[in-house]
């Protein structure tokens, strides 16, 4: 009897998935314990192990399609054997646009159930189905849990002939429009992934950026010293990751986060950072847990590691999750200055721009070079007002300034 190999739940938030690779082909024979396909999904990338033995009779699912947790990858079975009767219950499918329907008479629906920041509560797939079909949800009254809306919800929407988002008129060769000569590319995975994130915290945060200007030069010759003779060295962001870490023990206050209700603050007491590192198509911020105990080189091993594993595609989900504030460094790039965004749900985020030579003048007024970095910091100001972030700005500044303080 055949059997199928379903979408796994690489991590409690993950709700979909895709395959990237099929390492496999239909009429393939394997065994349990094999890899098969590549999935991504949360902005890594993960092996599909087998847990069945036989024949690839079907690949359900095609390269780069969005699958559901659940939903049907691949049908294994005996060679020969006829699929055309087994159940398969795939992922949701988006519904074809249904023929225009007579105007529903005119009814005062129930205001949409919002997430915290004013969000229409819908589910991802929910609304991939609405936007693809060009029909406004924002009124839609959800059955899913907490009033969600679900793909069902749309679905009966489009078939009594819901209101559909009025069309945009667009000008030939307008921005947003390919012409010929022009390259279209599918968004990745992870492209998206990151595309949505970025929109939900510039749409829901009311956020504040707030620069302050570090000397750095006592902090440049003490790195200099440490790194004599080392083989693997300590990096400017190793040391504003651990002093990150100490001044946030000073000042909880940006250690917090909103809860889903929106009615209350949580301060969290331990302190993970999570770092944002590029990598190839995309973004991803790993977490350094506790940081505050930790030492200065271990930390340093520790970013090194999970950077590494970050463009490698080897971090487990876990280590995705759980940051209480983030760190986000352009400074190797020349960047002088930047306005990250919230990577939510944390209150606050941290930029850290490049390290530049300033003329400045000494007590006797006499000229003397110095290296000066900025540091912007964008804050949740629901959760955080102007002279606390400033606050933690000041003893950030200070620890920097004095570096022998970070290390000790």
């Amino acid at each position: 009897m055949s059997k199928q190999i379903l979408m796994p739940q690489y991590g409690l938030t993950m709700e979909e998935g895709a395959v990237e690779k099929w390492l496999v082909k239909e009429g393939d024979v394997i065994k349990e314990g094999d890899v098969i396909a590549e999935i991504v999904t949360d902005k890594l990338t993960n092996d599909l192990v087998s847990e069945v033995s036989g024949t690839v009779l079907k690949l359900v699912a095609a390269e780069g399609e969005d699958i559901l947790v659940k939903g049907v990858l691949a049908i294994v079975g005996e060679p020969g054997e006829a699929i055309d009767d087994a159940p398969v219950p795939q992922a949701e499918a988006a519904p074809a646009v249904p023929a225009p329907a007579a105007a529903p008479v005119s009814q005062a629906a129930p205001a949409p159930v919002m997430a915290p920041g004013g969000r229409v509560k819908i589910s991802p797939f929910a609304r991939k189905v609405a936007e693809k079909n060009n029909l406004d949800y924002s009124a839609l009254t959800g059955t899913g849990p907490s009033g969600r809306i679900v793909v069902k919800d749309v679905e009966q929407a489009l078939a009594s002939g819901g209101v559909a988002a009025a069309p945009v008129a667009i000008p030939a060769g307008a921005a947003g429009v390919a012409v010929a000569g022009d390259e279209v590319v599918k968004m990745s995975k992870m492209r998206k992934i990151v595309a949505e994130r970025m929109s939900a915290s510039a749409r829901e945060i009311p956020a504040v950026t707030q620069d302050i200007k570090v000397d750095v030069t006592k902090l440049m010759t003490l790195r200099a010293q440490i790194n004599e003779g080392r083989e693997v060295r300590i990096s400017v962001n190793d040391f504003v990751l651990k002093a990150v870490a100490k001044a946030i023990r000073q000042h909880m206050d940006v250690n917090v986060s909103m809860d889903a209700s929106g009615a209350s603050i949580i301060r969290h007491q331990h302190i993970n950072i999570g770092m944002a590192v590029s990598v190839p198509g995309g973004l991803m911020v790993p977490v350094i847990r506790d940081a505050d105990k930790k030492s200065l080189e271990t930390l340093a091993h520790e970013a090194k590691d999970l950077a590494v594993r970050a463009r490698d595609s080897k971090l487990d989900p876990a280590e995705l999750q759980g940051s209480t504030f983030s760190v986000s460094n352009l400074g190797m790039y020349g960047i002088t200055s930047f306005t990250p965004i919230i990577n939510q749900p944390n209150a606050a985020i941290l930029g850290v721009c490049t390290a530049e030579d300033v003329v400045a003048l000494d007590k006797e007024g006499k000229l003397y070079n110095k290296k000066v970095m900025t540091l912007s910091l964008t804050f949740d100001h629901r959760l955080l007002d102007g002279a606390e972030a400033a606050d933690f700005e000041k003893t950030l500044k200070t620890l920097l300034e004095e570096p022998l303080q970070v290390i000790l």
